[in-house]
């Protein structure tokens, strides 16, 4: 798809080696000293939850500069139901390019192509300031909660959006995060040896030690 200066197409196994980079680069010392997120889409590509038909780059004037991607997962529903559902990212667009509307364009359109192959609702961790502008909303206002949290606690980081409406309608229960996303420390670090050499930084406003 050609969106005007840039284009997103599927990933290619040529792309991976590049799209680690720039995952790495997007995420480096953003949430924490460092970062994971290289490391967990390299993990995520094997799982058998990776919905291939779902992993886009763009790229614009033939350079890389954006990913997103989508695994498969499920609500464990209230009444029983395993009600199937995507979950999302991490999706990064290079430093140099954010914050100028890159993100969300390949963000839209990730999410039409996702409807368009009839998955019907995304929930995934993130912040409503900007997937809120996407259509994304509190997954508590369809009954969704996020496992392991405790009750009362702040669930403003967990997010959902219906690709088919009325998909959740009547739906309760808990997200489950595919058990691909959780990665060591051990097996990050020794991952990130194989990149060239950057400094990890403590920095305000970072979430993770």
């Amino acid at each position: 798809m050609n969106t005007n200066d840039v284009i997103i197409r599927t990933e290619t196994k040529e792309d991976y080696r590049a799209v680690e980079n720039l995952v790495r680069e997007s995420f480096w010392n953003v949430y924490r000293p460092g970062c994971s997120e290289h490391y967990v889409i390299h993990v995520l590509r094997g799982d058998p939850a990776f919905v291939k038909e779902l992993d886009f780059v763009m790229e614009k004037d033939g350079e890389l500069i954006g990913q997103n991607m989508f695994m498969r997962t499920v609500i464990e529903a209230d009444d029983g139901r395993m009600i199937d559902v995507l979950t999302m990212g991490p999706i990064g667009i290079t430093p140099a390019l954010k914050r100028q509307g890159y993100g969300k364009k390949l963000l839209d359109y990730s999410l039409e192509r996702a409807a368009a192959l009839g998955f019907g609702a995304v929930l995934f961790e993130g912040n409503i300031g900007f997937y809120g502008h996407s259509g994304f909303t509190y997954a508590r206002n369809f009954s969704i909660r996020y496992h392991d949290l405790p009750a009362g606690a702040d669930d403003s980081f967990f997010l959902c959006k219906e690709l088919i409406p009325g998909y959740l309608k009547g739906v309760s229960g808990v997200y489950q995060t595919p058990r691909g996303y959780y990665v060591s420390d051990e097996a990050v670090e020794a991952f990130d040896k194989s990149f060239p050499y950057k400094e990890k930084l403590k920095l305000p406003g970072q979430i993770f030690d």
